[in-house]
């Protein structure tokens, strides 16, 4: 599988550089998220912006970043999917689970919103 990574203190930036999230490529994906999150990774964002098809088992590898991160009350988030993709999620109705967003920038906007919100969050409860 190619990408690359830009990993900074809240977040890591994966950008695929596949055209294809398939069987092929999915196993290592899923492999992926599990050792981000397992080696501390608070956040993960997946930069979609290359991938130009996708099947059932690149969803697949997808749910299992976004249960992964959110099982540790992170935020998983997909950035500039393409349209191909972008209906695929919709027609699997995942544009209901996951975090979908226009462009990496904004995903990262999202993941220090996520992150303050976790704060105010942890406060209060500590309050109670």
């Amino acid at each position: 599988m190619k990408f690359s990574s830009d990993k900074q203190e809240k977040y890591l930036l994966l950008n695929l550089e596949e055209e294809k999230l398939d069987t092929t490529i999915a196993p290592d994906l899923k492999s992926e998220f599990v050792t981000a999150s397992a080696e501390g990774v608070p956040n993960m964002i997946v930069n979609l912006g290359n991938v130009k098809y996708i099947d059932s088992s690149g969803l697949s590898a997808l749910l299992v970043g976004n249960r992964v991160f959110s099982d540790n009350n992170g935020a998983f988030i997909l950035a500039k999917p393409t349209e191909h993709v972008m209906k695929l999620i919709k027609i699997s109705q995942l544009d209901n689970v996951l975090n979908i967003l226009p462009t990496s920038e904004e995903a990262v906007d999202a993941v220090f919103m996520h992150e303050l919100e976790r704060d105010f969050k942890q406060d209060d409860e500590a309050e109670d």
